[in-house]
């Protein structure tokens, strides 16, 4: 116990600084009410009774060492305006927190890097839209039954004028100025009018892709979603059930399989260990027809996902709302994810 009190000694009698922080930290480890010396003065009951007067001694030493000490340095901060010898006058004179990418902006680039890596460019458009693009070229007329699965936020003052409930707008305008082969994926912000609930949100966030050239099947739209997903989720089996899009014939829902391991698993999966991820279909020709593209020459796929949804299931995070709340303290834990 002694030989450790010297060393103590030794440390503090080598210490030297001009940095206000790092003498406060000294003088809180040493002298602080869990600091080293309230230790050393516990220990000192359990030291035998033959070595209490010698271990006492070297104790006041240390004690009276580090008093000293950090006496000598506060004089010294003071008698320089408590300001550090800083080397580089340039430098920011207190610590800067840096700041790091949205969790929904990180999963966004990654889908949009994966997709890139075969061929997709990235097309965006307005997100204040027009009826046509939003939905008569894309299947759905005016009184068409399936504009009720999209609560639509209208412009008052022309009801031709809305705020677009997906990026297939996007989709329809890129079709309109370009002539196949495309290849294109839309990223963007969505708007919905729904009620605010741990799993819904007025406004989401989408990518949807395109792919229009000569003889694509079926079979090429498979491929490319189990390219995606082995590629964001790692190694996973999909399947493709039937469903209903206005634009896509035949449509259908991807969902992928995420096991049944935890009892998390059990909750979202609802206990089959299956997950929607996404909807997708082949092109109806009457949107190629609406877009200037002759159906019977070209075919293509589309698909589409929610950015909230993909990231939700990669961070295991249950309410969408924490996206858009901007909690520092849930948004700090994604620092240094790119």
């Amino acid at each position: 116990m002694i030989e450790r009190v010297k060393k103590y000694l030794e440390e503090v009698n080598s210490f030297s600084s001009t940095d206000a922080l790092t003498i406060e930290e000294f003088r809180v480890s040493y002298s602080g009410k869990k600091g080293i010396l309230n230790t050393l003065f516990a220990a000192f009951r359990e030291v035998p009774i033959e070595q209490k007067k010698a271990f006492g001694q070297e104790l006041n030493i240390l004690k009276n060492a580090v008093s000293e000490k950090i006496k000598e340095l506060q004089s010294k901060l003071k008698s320089t305006g408590g300001k550090s010898s800083i080397s580089d006058p340039t430098r920011t004179p207190f610590p800067i927190q840096t700041g790091n990418r949205h969790p929904l902006s990180i999963v966004k680039n990654r889908i949009i890097d994966i997709f890139s890596q075969i061929g997709f460019t990235i097309s965006e458009g307005p997100e204040i839209e027009d009826d046509w693009h939003n939905f008569t070229a894309l299947n759905l007329p005016e009184h068409h039954p399936a504009r009720d699965m999209q609560d639509t936020f209208f412009i008052q003052t022309d009801p031709d004028i809305l705020l677009r409930t997906h990026t297939s707008s996007v989709q329809v305008r890129y079709m309109e100025k370009n002539q196949p082969p495309i290849r294109t994926i839309s990223p963007g912000r969505v708007f919905r009018n729904e009620a605010i609930s741990s799993r819904s949100h007025c406004i989401f966030h989408q990518i949807e892709g395109l792919y229009i050239a000569k003889d694509v099947s079926f079979s090429d739209l498979k491929q490319t979603l189990k390219y995606f997903t082995e590629s964001l989720f790692g190694n996973s089996k999909i399947r493709l059930r039937p469903s209903y899009f206005p634009f896509t014939e035949p449509s259908a829902e991807v969902d992928i399989y995420w096991g049944l391991e935890t009892e998390v698993d059990y909750r979202i999966t609802k206990g089959t260990g299956w997950l929607e991820i996404m909807g997708c279909g082949m092109v109806d020709p009457n949107v190629l027809k609406n877009c200037g593209i002759d159906p019977d020459e070209y075919s293509g796929f589309a698909f589409g996902m929610g950015i909230e949804r993909i990231a939700m299931l990669i961070y295991q995070i249950s309410d969408i709302r924490l996206f858009f709340e901007n909690d520092v303290r849930f948004l700090k834990q994604f620092k240094g994810t790119l």
